[in-house]
């Protein structure tokens, strides 16, 4: 199974889970290598170069999906849009970029570790966090990703069953290795990871249908 690793913060606690629970050291190395960002890796899943991922929300319309997900209940912290600067896109990421054009926001878009850092380093507010302005808007979660899948369904519902069964707790070493990559301190990870879930339940569903209802009315 050719499963593709989007190697941000968010997603620790899953690829934690599965370092310690998958025993091939193939598919492994197989995740580890096929790493990218999460728009390279949507057009590699519609190719369907690789097995499963954790795609786009934009992107995983009509697309055999799970139960598996990365949501903001609120503020998310990592998906920003710069205020007083002109509406550009983040190469890295379809449905931030959509978000931002479903919500009407200006600005330039930053995401993952470096709308993080931008974060917990800027001494003022001036930023809008996309997830948060949803929030108000619609009073409801938004969700970023879902693990989608092109074959191996049983396996990957074994793996999401498990994972979303499981409270992970990610070892110091990985997350001074991310902390070092990153700039943020070990505490400022974990309160980032506080404000992700990672199932998709009825609001969940609901937000998700709203949120393609709306990029679909502008043409994204």
């Amino acid at each position: 199974m050719i499963f593709a690793k989007i190697d941000f913060i968010n997603l620790l606690p899953f690829y934690t889970y599965i370092k310690k629970n998958i025993r091939s050291s193939r598919i492994k190395a197989v995740i580890n290598y096929k790493k990218s960002y999460p728009a390279d890796i949507n057009k590699k899943f519609k190719k369907r170069q690789i097995d499963a991922a954790i795609i786009s929300s934009i992107a995983s319309k009509n697309c055999k999906c799970l139960d598996l997900a990365i949501v903001a209940k609120n503020e998310v912290d990592s998906v920003l849009a710069l205020k007083e600067t002109k509406y550009e896109k983040d190469y890295q990421s379809d449905t931030s970029n959509a978000l931002a054009k479903v919500l009407g926001i200006e600005g330039k878009i930053i995401i993952g570790d470096k709308a993080l850092y931008h974060f917990y380093n800027s001494k003022e507010q001036n930023f809008v966090d996309l997830a948060q302005e949803w929030k108000k808007r619609y009073n409801l979660p938004f969700v970023f990703a879902r693990l989608c899948f092109n074959s191996h369904e049983k396996e990957l519902k074994k793996l999401s069953k498990g994972f979303l069964g499981t409270k992970v707790k990610i070892p110091s070493y990985i997350l001074e290795k991310y902390a070092k990559r990153s700039s943020l301190s070990k505490k400022e990870i974990l309160n980032y990871l506080d404000k992700i879930s990672y199932e998709m339940n009825y609001k969940e569903k609901r937000a998700l249908k709203l949120f393609l209802k709306l990029s679909n009315k502008i043409g994204q």
